[in-house]
């Protein structure tokens, strides 16, 4: 029996270490925001950092996430960014992932 509560009590820890939240920045790698976006650097889209600071202190959640969704014409440039759907990232990973920009 107490092999069984140790075997059980390592795999409830187990599940819960897998079952943590992935980051912002893990969020974007994966969904391949990464491909035209870098955190210090101008790439196709404008530097992670930039983005942070241009909204810095604004209400600007729902704004971003409405943007990124969509996509559009170029704010930073002359490249427009592509849609992001749902399929690609979810609403939840998606602010996640606003968030992380906007604390940079």
């Amino acid at each position: 029996m107490k092999t069984f509560n140790i075997l059980l009590i390592a795999s409830a820890a187990l599940l819960s270490a897998g079952a943590q939240a992935a980051t912002g920045e893990e969020i974007m790698t994966k969904s391949g925001c990464m491909a035209c976006h870098k955190v210090d650097v101008k790439l196709v889209g404008p530097a992670l950092k930039d983005i942070g600071k241009k909204y810095k202190g604004q209400d600007v959640l729902a704004k971003l996430l409405a943007k990124v969704r969509a996509g559009g014409p170029g704010v930073w440039g002359p490249i427009p960014m592509s849609p992001n759907p749902p399929e690609k990232i979810s609403d939840a990973d998606l602010k996640t992932a606003v968030q992380w920009v906007l604390s940079l």
